[in-house]
C-alpha cells in the first residue's frame, strides 16, 4: 500500500489571537498541520525556519501588513510552491489587483465562511501538489537528460574512434606495385560512412582494387563497410571473396567475385543494405585490366593523350536480387593510362543552386587536373567537389580509387 502523504503544513498570522484560534481549530478538524503567527515580522521567521504549503494572513496588522508579508514570503529561498490567502474586508478591484501583483493566490472576505475557507484550503492544496508532481518530474527530467548527456558524449566519442579506425582502412593511400600504382581517397560524410576503398596483390604480377558504397549512413552501413574491408584482405585469402578455396587459392574473374558478394551478402550477412562496387583485377605486367560494375558510377578511363570517357556495362547492385549475374569488361592500358573510381558522393554533389555535378562535370573536372597523379590528382578532385557546392558541407561519403599504369603512372 502507498503510504498517505503528510498533511499540508499552514501557517495563520493574524494579530487577533482569538481570530487565529477560531481558525487554527477549524484547520486542526480538517487535517492540517498548524502553526501561529502574531505578526508579519514572526511570520517570516516562522517561514524561514521551515516551509509552509499554505499561509493564511490578515491583511490589516499593525507593523507589517498582510500585503508587506505577502511581498517579503515571495522573496524568500522556497524549494516548493507556497499558496498565499490574503483575510480582507477589502473588497474593492484596486485592492484586490494589489494583492495579486505582490504575489497573493487569493482571497477571502472578513468574517471568514467556514466552508468557503475549507473550499479555498483545498484548491490551494491540489495548486501546490501539482506544483510539487511538476517539480519531481522536472527534477527526474533533468536526471535523465544528463544521463543521456552522458550517453551522447561517449557515443559521440566512441564514434569520432570509429571514424578514426574507419580512415585508417585507407591508411596507406599510395602502393606500388611495380609499372603501376594505386591511390586511394575516403572521406565520410558524417562520423561514419559507407564508403571502403582499397586495393591488394592477387599473385606475381596482378593486383586487385575495388570502390564500395554501403547503401545509408551511419553505424550500420560503418560496420557494413568494416566487415566488408576485413573479407578483401590480401591477409586471409580463405575469406576473401577475390579467391577460391585451398589448397591452391586461385583468383576468381571479377564477375564471379561480384557474384560471390551477392549471395553473401543475401543468405550469409543477412542485414538490410545493399551495396554498389566496381571491383577490378589487372595485370600488371600487360596492362589488361578486367573489371565488374554493380550498381556503382562508371569508372572514368584517362588516356595519357588527355582524353576522358566514361567506361562499364552498369550492373545490378549487390544484396538485391538472388542470383544476380554480372557482366566482365576488359581494357588494355597503355603507358601512362589511368582508370578512377568514384562514389556517387562526387556526382551527387550539389551547387548552391541545387545543381548536381554529375558525370560530365566529374569528367571536365578530371581533365582539368590531369597534369596531376596519385594523391594529388584525388585531393584536387575532392577540393573542386566542395569549390562546386559552395563551400557548404557535401552530403554525401565520398571516395575515390586511381589506377595508374606504365612508367610516368608509377
Amino acid at each position: 500500500m502507498r503510504a498517505a502523504p503528510p498533511p499540508r503544513r499552514v501557517l495563520v498570522v493574524d494579530d487577533s489571537r482569538a481570530q487565529r484560534r477560531v481558525l487554527a481549530v477549524w484547520l486542526r478538524r480538517w487535517g492540517y498541520e498548524v502553526a501561529e503567527a502574531a505578526s508579519g515580522a514572526e511570520a517570516l521567521d516562522l517561514c524561514r525556519a521551515a516551509p509552509f504549503d499554505i499561509v493564511l494572513s490578515d491583511w490589516v496588522m499593525p507593523g507589517m501588513s498582510g500585503l508587506d508579508l505577502c511581498r517579503a514570503f515571495r522573496r524568500l529561498p522556497q524549494e516548493g510552491y507556497g499558496f498565499f490567502i490574503l483575510l480582507t474586508s477589502h473588497s474593492g478591484k484596486g485592492e484586490i489587483a494589489r494583492g495579486l501583483d505582490v504575489g497573493a493566490d487569493d482571497f477571502l472576505a472578513k468574517p471568514v465562511d467556514p466552508d468557503e475557507l475549507r473550499a479555498r484550503l483545498k484548491a490551494g492544496a491540489r495548486l501546490v501538489s501539482m506544483q510539487r508532481e511538476l517539480a519531481a518530474r522536472n527534477s527526474q527530467l533533468g536526471d535523465t537528460l544528463a544521463e543521456l548527456r552522458g550517453v551522447y558524449g561517449s557515443l559521440h566519442r566512441d564514434l569520432w574512434e570509429a571514424r578514426r579506425l574507419q580512415q585508417a582502412l585507407a591508411r596507406d593511400r599510395q602502393m606500388d606495385f611495380g609499372r603501376a600504382t594505386v591511390s586511394l581517397l575516403l572521406r565520410p560524410s558524417g562520423q561514419v560512412g559507407g564508403d571502403l576503398v582499397g586495393c591488394f596483390p592477387l599473385g606475381a604480377g596482378r593486383v586487385a582494387f575495388y570502390a564500395v558504397d554501403v547503401s545509408g549512413h551511419g553505424v550500420a552501413s560503418g560496420m557494413m563497410a568494416a566487415r566488408l574491408a576485413g573479407m578483401f584482405s590480401g591477409a586471409a585469402p580463405d575469406g576473401n571473396p577475390a579467391f577460391r578455396p585451398c589448397p591452391r587459392a586461385a583468383r576468381r574473374p571479377p564477375e564471379e567475385v561480384a557474384a560471390r558478394l551477392n549471395r553473401m551478402v543475401i543468405e550469409d550477412m543477412q542485414v538490410d543494405q545493399y551495396l554498389t562496387c566496381v571491383y577490378a583485377d589487372a595485370d600488371t605486367a600487360s596492362g589488361a585490366v578486367s573489371f565488374v560494375q554493380a550498381g556503382h558510377p562508371h569508372p572514368l578511363l584517362l588516356r595519357a593523350s588527355g582524353t576522358v570517357r566514361r567506361v562499364g556495362a552498369g550492373g545490378l547492385p549487390v544484396g538485391l536480387i538472388p542470383g544476380a549475374g554480372y557482366e566482365r569488361v576488359r581494357l588494355r592500358l597503355r603507358e601512362g593510362d589511368r582508370l578512377l573510381l568514384v562514389s556517387d558522393g562526387f556526382t551527387d554533389c550539389l551547387s548552391p543552386d541545387g545543381t548536381p555535378l554529375g558525370e560530365d562535370g566529374l569528367a571536365r573536372m578530371v581533365a582539368r587536373h590531369r597534369n596531376l597523379a596519385g594523391c594529388a590528382f584525388l585531393d584536387a578532385l575532392l577540393a573542386g567537389a566542395e569549390d562546386f557546392t559552395g563551400g557548404r558541407d557535401i552530403a554525401d561519403d565520398i571516395s575515390a580509387v586511381l589506377y595508374e599504369y606504365g612508367a610516368e603512372g608509377a
